[in-house]
């Protein structure tokens, strides 16, 4: 149905060849445009009715007085289905010290709840197949605990800033949901959050669909290929200006792919914007000293460069 109503609208009304780069990228635009977002609206809205029974007050109680191991796996695994965004690191990020979670096990959720996005991993596993999908949760969540332990371990809670220590977020009360209740929420939120991220959803398929149709598959190929040992870095840092929610990044995932782009350098470029990104480092400026910030970003960094490359060794 999909397929038929992006040929009509790109070939019989638009009057474009098919075989035309325009053509292409119009096409390309118009089905992913439509598919992703009606996609994304049922995964939110069944991850929502999970949302609805894991509350930041009952992530904070669970959390609170974790220590090194079982506290990172328990915060990565929470960080999975929870939503978070920039604008919500800081008041997590205290509300967390606040409550005695440790640094480290804090940390291991807020990598874990961008850098896994439970939307993104349904896109590949209908784009990909469910073992790229595997891979990606797997490697994110390996990234999330194993970093946590690191800045746990380092112990630079003096790398904090001091007002967060004094900081007094108010308790907000739990209120007990019924099942129409849920279901309602459900709703708003899948309705929310697909307006919320449809303009980058639009500018990642618009990126994807120009370099489906314009850019050379041998100019990518040569130069993004697994024959480049230097094509995973250079990808991360170049994901690290960007900014862009990860539903958004997956057309040009999907695009980058099939032009030659090896599957591990692609996923490290999308890690390296979902949780490495210039926006997100400024954010949490806020409540990190320089020290801890480089420190963080530099794990961050290590971590996705090799896991492009091992991404790239299994899959050839």
């Amino acid at each position: 149905m999909i397929e038929k109503f992006a040929d009509w609208v790109t070939y019989t009304l638009l009057n474009l060849s098919p075989d035309s780069p325009a053509g292409s990228s119009v096409h390309f635009f118009i089905f992913d445009s439509i598919y992703v977002t009606i996609m994304m609206m049922l995964v939110v809205f069944f991850i929502a009715i999970i949302r609805s029974f894991i509350t930041p007050q009952k992530i904070r109680k669970w959390l609170g007085g974790r220590h090194e191991g079982v506290g990172n796996v328990i915060a990565a695994l929470l960080g999975i289905p929870t939503p978070f965004c920039s604008c919500s690191a800081v008041p997590m990020f205290i509300g967390f010290i606040e409550s005695g979670v440790p640094l480290g096990v804090t940390f291991s959720f807020l990598i874990a709840s961008p850098m896994i996005n439970e939307i993104a991993a349904t896109m590949l596993y209908t784009m990909f197949g469910w073992q790229i999908a595997a891979l990606y949760i797997i490697t994110g969540f390996i990234i999330a605990v194993t970093a946590g332990i690191i800045i746990g371990r380092l112990h630079l809670e003096s790398e904090i800033e001091d007002f967060v220590y004094a900081s007094n977020l108010p308790v907000m009360s739990e209120k007990v949901l019924s099942w129409k209740d849920r279901i309602i929420f459900a709703k708003n939120e899948s309705k929310n959050i697909t307006l919320r991220v449809l303009p980058y959803i639009l500018l990642g398929i618009g990126v994807g669909g120009i370099i489906h149709g314009y850019a050379p598959m041998e100019l990518l190929s040569q130069y993004a290929g697994p024959d480049n040992p230097f094509a995973v870095p250079l990808a991360v840092l170049i994901g690290i200006p960007l900014y862009m929610n990860a539903v958004g990044m997956i057309p040009i995932l999907q695009v980058l792919t099939e032009k030659g782009v090896a599957m591990g350098t692609a996923l490290a470029f999308m890690m390296a914007v979902i949780g490495l990104s210039v926006p997100e480092m400024i954010i949490l400026r806020k409540v990190l000293k320089i020290r801890l910030l480089v420190i963080f970003a530099g794990i961050l960094f290590v971590a996705i460069t090799m896991t492009g490359i091992i991404f790239n060794m299994i899959l050839g």
